[in-house]
């Protein structure tokens, strides 16, 4: 792969608990471990940010293929769901949902769209193999 872009992103402090900052200072946040993992949740997690990412990157891929069809994406719009959890042996791993709402869109087309937003999506791509996603499309703003 030749790279396009590369973004550098660092964490300090304690982990969970600790900071994230990207090196242009672009993004900069305090991280807390959510309520339902003991913590505080006065900050962003890293599930946090991994949904907000993988629902934009997936929103830029639906965008592209929409245009290359001329599909209407009026009001269109992706919520991501990252799920944390124990795995049956040691460690954790994550699962991901999204749901893409197209509402201007037949549901047959809107399928379509997805499926190949899904094949072109880095994320997607990072993913796929590695962690459950599932996609559901909806009549409906998410």
């Amino acid at each position: 792969m030749k790279p396009l872009y590369t973004a550098v992103a660092v964490a300090s402090g304690d982990g969970r608990d600790g900071t994230a900052r990207t090196r242009d200072g672009r993004l900069d946040v305090s991280l807390a471990s959510p309520v339902e993992l003991g913590g505080t949740g006065d900050g962003t997690n890293p599930e946090q940010l991994f949904a907000a990412g993988y629902a934009a990157c997936f929103h830029s891929a639906l965008r592209l293929v929409a245009r290359q069809e001329r599909a209407d994406l009026t009001d269109s719009a992706v919520a991501a769901k990252v799920h944390l959890g124990k795995l049956d042996g040691e460690g954790f791993g994550l699962a991901a949902e999204l749901e893409v709402a197209l509402p201007a869109l037949d549901r047959k087309t809107a399928e379509a769209l997805v499926a190949r937003a899904h094949e072109i999506c880095p994320y997607s791509n990072a993913t796929r193999g590695n962690i459950s996603v599932d996609i559901k499309v909806l009549e409906y703003a998410a």
